[in-house]
């Protein structure tokens, strides 16, 4: 019988996930875009992943949660955290991401992109410009991680 991951668990994986946009509050601090603290940076990095999933476990889960060994939950809260800066890297927009940070400030994106990139707010949902993004992310995104699940519950019940 296949073991039941907690709603909590795949909660707290999605609030990592987003938890990288948190540097946005760095434009009101004065924060420059292309500092490591800045858009992108160093909470898009790989480092900030890996230390945000060990404080994590570490702090909450030492012995893991239900189904989950506390290095296979910190392994997916690392993957959750981790691909919010590898998604940003498919768009075309802002400075690229810091995914080395703190060790190398360089911005990256990958050479493909086809994701269109995001306003701050959420006043841009309602035109043109926000159906064009959200129908970039369900194709580029949503739809592929839909069918990815779909096969790993598929993989696991056989």
């Amino acid at each position: 019988m296949p073991t039941v991951i907690s709603r909590s668990v795949w909660a707290l994986g999605a609030l990592c996930a987003a938890l990288p946009d948190a540097d946005v509050l760095g434009f009101r601090l004065g924060i420059p875009y292309g500092s490591v603290w800045g858009h992108r940076g160093f909470t898009h990095s790989i480092v900030f992943a890996a230390a945000l999933a060990g404080l994590i476990v570490l702090l909450g889960f030492r012995q893991g949660a239900p189904g989950l060994t506390p290095g296979r939950l910190w392994l997916f809260l690392f993957l959750a955290t981790v691909s919010h800066g590898l998604l940003d890297m498919l768009t075309h927009g802002g400075l690229g991401v810091a995914l080395l940070a703190p060790f190398d400030n360089r911005r990256f994106f990958f050479p493909f992109r086809p994701i269109e990139v995001a306003s701050f707010g959420a006043s841009w949902l309602l035109t043109r410009r926000g159906a064009a993004v959200l129908a970039s992310e369900l194709r580029w995104v949503w739809v592929p991680s839909a069918v990815l699940a779909a096969v790993a519950m598929l993989v696991r019940r056989a």
